[in-house]
């Protein structure tokens, strides 16, 4: 489900909305287990960071942390509260696509509610192998979960729930299956209504 706009993209992690709040809590409540699980204590690089808020999460634990989306205005606004956190994120635009693994390349890779947006999945996935030293973190809408929720409260009905600019809808073992494709699947949490999976790059 999407949220109330702050700027040109969507403040999830800040709504005021009691029942989104309630949703975002538990999606961070997985990621801090999943993070704690990966057991990483020294890099980590997020691939689509938006506004930041999981960057300066694994700031704060100590990480040397760089994040990268695609959209300048998010990394204005992330750069704004990186700052305002105190914490040291390097960070920039760019696109999965034409990244380059070696200079990303760190012990944690995060890519939380990005895959839904991309055409080309196993071309992504294999930028993530790529720049990911020991453990991934990614996360997605789980489907058709996430359609329903948002007709039911009245949106989107023209494009059946369908959120604008997601182009791949996955179920919680689909998602699975998908990333099995490059990497092993170690731990999974299904905060509602998101999929979220730790996993190992495949030699």
């Amino acid at each position: 489900m999407t949220f109330q706009p702050a700027g040109n993209y969507y403040d999830k992690y800040h709504t005021q909305n009691p029942i989104a709040r309630k949703l975002m809590d538990g999606f961070m409540r997985s990621f801090d287990q999943l993070v704690s699980a990966s057991g990483v204590t020294t890099s980590a690089f997020e691939m689509g960071c938006g506004e930041g808020e999981l960057s300066i999460r694994l700031a704060r634990r100590g990480l040397r942390v760089s994040g990268v989306d695609i959209a300048a205005d998010a990394i204005m606004e992330a750069r704004t509260r990186v700052k305002a956190a105190g914490v040291d994120v390097a960070l920039g635009t760019g696109s999965i696509y034409e990244l380059d693994a070696a200079a990303y390349r760190s012990d944690l890779v995060v890519c939380c509610e990005v895959l839904e947006h991309l055409d080309d999945t196993q071309a992504a996935l294999a930028k993530l192998h790529a720049l990911c030293g020991n453990r991934l973190i990614a996360s997605v809408p789980r489907e058709p979960l996430w359609r329903a929720m948002n007709m039911a409260r009245g949106k989107y009905l023209s494009d059946l729930g369908n959120t604008p600019g997601h182009v791949q809808h996955w179920s919680r073992n689909r998602f699975l299956e998908v990333l099995s494709s490059r990497f092993r699947v170690l731990q999974v949490r299904s905060p509602l209504p998101w999929t979220m999976a730790l996993c190992e790059p495949l030699k």
